[in-house]
């Protein structure tokens, strides 16, 4: 189980109905650039990428799909090579046996079922092989219809400092944020905390002086 930050958050400073607000539009006062950090030019390229994000950074996925994406530009392309080389060609994003089993099922399925485009919806795209629920979120959010919000480890951990939740399963997380964020914030709330989580909220040593929204943190340190 992951380290859990719930206990941090003992200060009052209001309910979370009445800060998620001000919270949104401070961070993305501060962050207005705050978009996703994998780099893609469609819809195939963005669910490559975030399939082959899990275990490993933005940063090391974007330095092999910038050579993956001009070998393979069409779903059969993935199917036409022997799974060895698909394997070697992504090995360095880690877990490479099973990525690439996952892209290779997920391609068949995508020419099967849809045509060979990327489902919008959020119940097709859990069924793709290696697809769970947070991949099919930050699909769905990138293209343009976010049925729910990512929760990643940054996600979590300032919900539950932010005092948005007191769940640690992600799943029970996005539930709790899915009442209090308006759903046309969906897509663009859990950039601007995996922003402010980056270079603010830390993991190890917050640096709550630095915090626009530290009035509004139930955890702050100052």
């Amino acid at each position: 189980m992951p380290r859990s930050y719930v206990h941090e958050a003992r200060r009052g400073v209001g309910p979370k109905r009445a800060r998620i607000v001000p919270i949104i539009e401070r961070l993305a006062a501060e962050y207005p650039e705050a978009t996703i950090a994998l780099r893609f030019r469609n819809d195939l390229e963005l669910l490559v990428s975030v399939m082959l994000s899990a275990q490993t950074t933005d940063v090391n996925v974007n330095r092999v799909t910038e050579r993956l994406f001009e070998k393979y530009k069409q779903p059969g392309d993935y199917l036409a090579v022997p799974l060895e080389e698909l394997e070697r060609d992504i090995y360095a994003t880690g877990f490479y046996r099973q990525k690439a089993r996952a892209l290779r099922g997920t391609m068949a399925m995508l020419l099967e079922e849809f045509d060979g485009r990327v489902p919008r919806r959020l119940e097709d795209l859990v069924r793709l092989p290696g697809v769970a629920r947070k991949t099919a979120n930050v699909v769905a959010a990138e293209l343009g219809s976010p049925q729910g919000i990512v929760v990643d480890t940054h996600v979590r951990r300032l919900s539950q400092r932010l005092g948005l939740t007191r769940n640690e399963d992600p799943v029970k997380i996005e539930r709790d944020l899915m009442k209090i964020v308006q759903r046309e914030d969906w897509g663009r709330f859990p950039h601007l905390l995996i922003w402010h989580g980056r270079r603010v909220c830390l993991a190890r040593l917050p640096r709550c002086e630095s915090c626009v929204i530290n009035d509004l943190c139930p955890s702050s340190r100052v």
